[in-house]
């Protein structure tokens, strides 16, 4: 009995022990805290990792870039030097200070269809303080960053206000100063003819093609013919007095060149000149504006001088007329077709259009309406049809002119509705004097260089 009675007393302790659970808990977390503390450690270490390769990425980014920048203005740039103005700017750039061992390499390729490229390669290693305790005493790191230009030409139109006013408060110096960088800042991209045409417009009221074209088909000579003659006798009476004379036009050689609006609706529009309605109508007008300066290419000191040269001979007088501005710049865009064809595009390259148009006031005088002193509402509707015609061109879903205006109201004037109106969102500068014609000038040449460079 009693050996029975030991036996039961075993077993319930046994079973006793087996249901309890009173010390399982410090086991089991004793046991799960090696790969717990692991998984958190792995994920501190990683988290810094992370953080030095999205400042690597940052800082490769900017140094691509910087890099693209100095090959667009040497391009003969060795692969060494290359990759030492790249190692320089990315160490000037990068702070983060987890990683070690950073190395930074670059390739370049250049004159491809697709553009000029350059890669910047980082590749780094950051100490581990957890996962070192399981057999990884660092984490590897690496980035790149490609950046590509030239794969995009340009055209610009460039159309400047050189009206009356426009010899006040600095304004014209320090527009032609501006303009002059802006072409600086475009053409030092460019790396052949093609890369990069640009147009200059002076306009006032009216616009000056050239007085060499007078010959040309597209001329309309309608009111110029009516304007500019005198009356020939054809018969005298007894007493030396006419009695019937015939109007006889002067001689095309005596014209300035300048032209007015076309008949409307082809003021608002880009036809070519082939039919009477769609010719330019001469005129003789006496504020005419320096020659149209037609697509021009901006590679290479000569082209660059020339287009300089017309920005030098810009001289202020007559009224304002933007929409023969506008509409002028539109047609130097226009590819084949009179009177200033711009040279044809490469199937192999993207291409990106632009109108710039400067002008210190509202609209005042045209063809039509205004007289030249008080702002005219109808002048405006007329730029506003242009400017949605404009707006209305697509290549491809795309827009195809992007539009840029800047307004220099140095008189405390009203904003020129205008002008707003025909900006592409984010391209209308205003400025209150004639200092800010260059920060706005600035901005439209990285504006437009960023067009040219993708990431």
């Amino acid at each position: 009995m009693f050996i029975q009675s030991v036996s039961n007393q075993a077993k319930r302790l046994a079973a006793r022990f087996a249901r309890h659970d009173g010390g399982n808990i410090a086991m089991t977390f004793a046991v799960a805290l090696v790969p717990l503390l692991g998984f958190v450690g792995a994920a501190v270490d990683y988290s810094r990792a992370n953080a030095a390769r999205s400042a690597m990425q940052v800082a490769l980014d900017s140094a691509a870039l910087m890099v693209s920048k100095d090959l667009s203005a040497n391009p003969t740039l060795s692969a060494a030097d290359v990759t030492t103005k790249a190692t320089a700017y990315f160490n000037a750039l990068y702070t983060n200070t987890n990683a070690s061992q950073v190395a930074v390499t670059a390739s370049y390729t250049t004159n491809s269809k697709d553009g000029s490229t350059v890669t910047v390669n980082g590749t780094g290693v950051v100490a581990t303080d957890f996962m070192k305790m399981v057999g990884f005493p660092q984490m590897g790191i690496s980035s790149a960053s490609t950046t590509t230009w030239g794969s995009t030409r340009m055209r610009v139109a460039i159309a400047l206000d050189v009206t009356g006013s426009m010899q006040f408060s600095g304004k014209m110096t320090a527009m032609k100063s501006a303009a002059k960088n802006l072409i600086d800042t475009l053409s030092a991209n460019s790396r052949m003819t093609e890369d990069l045409y640009i147009s200059i417009i002076p306009f006032a009221q009216m616009v000056n093609v050239g007085s060499s074209n007078r010959n040309a088909a597209w001329i309309k000579w309608t009111d110029w013919d009516s304007a500019n003659g005198s009356n020939v006798c054809n018969n005298y009476n007894s007493r030396g007095q006419c009695t019937s004379s015939t109007w006889v036009p002067a001689s095309h050689n005596n014209w300035n060149g300048c032209v007015t609006d076309r008949d409307q609706p082809y003021d608002t529009t880009a036809d070519a000149p082939t039919t009477d309605s769609t010719r330019f109508l001469a005129n003789q007008y006496n504020a005419c504006p320096a020659q149209i300066l037609p697509m021009t290419s901006a590679y290479g000191g000569t082209n660059v001088k020339t287009l300089k040269d017309k920005i030098d001979a810009l001289s202020p007088n007559g009224g304002t007329n933007q929409p023969i501005g506008m509409a002028w710049a539109w047609l130097t865009l226009q590819i084949g077709s009179d009177p200033f064809p711009a040279p044809a595009k490469d199937s192999n390259y993207k291409y990106t259009d632009a109108i710039i148009l400067l002008s210190d006031g509202t609209n005042t005088k045209d063809r039509w309406y205004g007289n030249g002193n008080d702002p005219s509402p109808e002048v405006d509707a007329r730029q506003k049809l242009l400017c949605d015609n404009i707006k209305a061109e697509y290549v491809n879903s795309k827009r195809k002119t992007v539009v840029y205006t800047i307004q220099v109201n140095t008189d405390g004037g009203p904003d020129a509705t205008m002008l707003k109106y025909c900006a592409d969102s984010g391209n209308y500068y205003a400025t209150t004097n004639a200092s800010g014609i260059a920060t706005a000038f600035t901005a439209i040449g990285n504006s437009l260089n960023a067009l040219r460079v993708s990431k």
